[in-house]
């Protein structure tokens, strides 16, 4: 029985020293008042500021989803403009809190960076962009193209793979941030820019003449983008994993910007449990009961957000497709709130 009461002992001990550790990085973001959130430093639609500083975007939102959820104010972020070639370094030495950049969830990038990825916010693949005048229709008739890619992203090997695989040349030109690659492949220096088609319809707005350009159909990867946050802290992990879990179950359970506060005085049992009036899974992810609410009145339901950003409501106009809601013909699941 010693034994055994000791083994419950130590079990416990080690239980409240893993609970004390794991709540390092929201004690802090509380005690300095401000998420500190590294993001894309321009990118139509996922991460970009107007002339007066203001941020907007879907990977923005989820940024200012979990400051709701901390401070019940989505303002309390600082937002941390990085190159793909900054993004880790700023994540790994503490920099940022969290990583919210159109970044691509891979095996190597889960395993060798001391990060994890926490969801996926948008379910993407690479693609190509070229000049209407070339009169190219397909991705297979880019034989001997030269292509303009961002170094330090996926897109490379994605590019590498795609002509090996279907036995075609093609020359890189490289360069270090996306506005270089896009201003080269408009000035003439290659005959097509690749990289996720989300960001071609972004950068496509940028262009002198975006009609002139088409984004061509073939989709040559998978490219599941998402938040990413430092290995060793599971409470925090918890907490930017589940706002973005609560932004994508309020739009199952019709949870909205303008019905939030009606549906907090619904009866129904998994509305009660999403809005915080029966349970205390708010306080299980150390927020308050209503932490679901204060997502959604902050930056709506994962919906209202695809579709003020990249959606029909915005410019890009790009359709939901995977990242529709699974019982609408898309993939985008959260796991329920019980």
């Amino acid at each position: 029985m010693k034994c055994v009461s000791l083994v419950l002992t130590l079990a416990v001990a080690a239980g409240l020293s893993a609970q004390v550790a794991s709540a390092q990085t929201l004690k802090t973001v509380k005690d300095r008042g401000m998420l500190s959130c590294g993001v894309g430093p321009g990118l139509p639609g996922f991460s970009s500021p107007d002339d007066k500083g203001n941020w907007t975007g879907l990977d923005v939102d989820v940024c200012r989803g979990i400051a709701a959820a901390i401070f019940n104010d989505p303002t309390k972020v600082k937002f941390v403009p990085l190159s793909a070639k900054d993004r880790f370094t700023a994540l790994q030495s503490g920099e940022i809190d969290l990583l919210s950049r159109n970044t691509t969830w891979t095996l190597s990038r889960d395993t060798s960076l001391g990060a994890n990825f926490t969801g996926v916010t948008y379910y993407d693949g690479q693609g190509f962009i070229v000049k209407k005048s070339l009169k190219v229709n397909s991705a297979l008739e880019l034989n001997s193209a030269s292509v303009c890619v961002q170094t330090g992203t996926t897109t490379e090997q994605n590019l590498a793979d795609y002509f090996k695989g279907n036995n075609m040349k093609y020359e890189v030109i490289a360069f270090g941030t996306a506005d270089e690659a896009v201003k080269a492949y408009e000035s003439g220096r290659c005959d097509v820019f690749t990289t996720d088609v989300s960001g071609l319809y972004a950068e496509r707005l940028k262009l002198a003449n975006p009609a002139d350009h088409a984004v061509l159909p073939e989709v040559i990867s998978k490219e599941p983008l998402g938040p990413m946050v430092r290995h060793g802290d599971d409470q925090w992990f918890d907490i930017v994993k589940w706002t973005l879990f609560a932004m994508v179950n309020a739009e199952e359970l019709g949870i909205t910007q303008k019905n939030a506060d009606e549906m907090a005085k619904s009866d129904k049992p998994e509305m009660k449990r999403a809005v915080g009036t029966d349970g205390n899974f708010g306080e299980q992810l150390g927020l308050t009961k209503d932490w679901l609410l204060r997502i959604v009145k902050a930056v709506g339901n994962y919906g209202e957000s695809f579709d003020r950003n990249v959606g029909a409501g915005s410019k890009l106009n790009i359709s939901r497709g995977l990242n529709n809601l699974w019982n609408k013909g898309g993939i985008q699941f959260a796991p329920p709130i019980r």
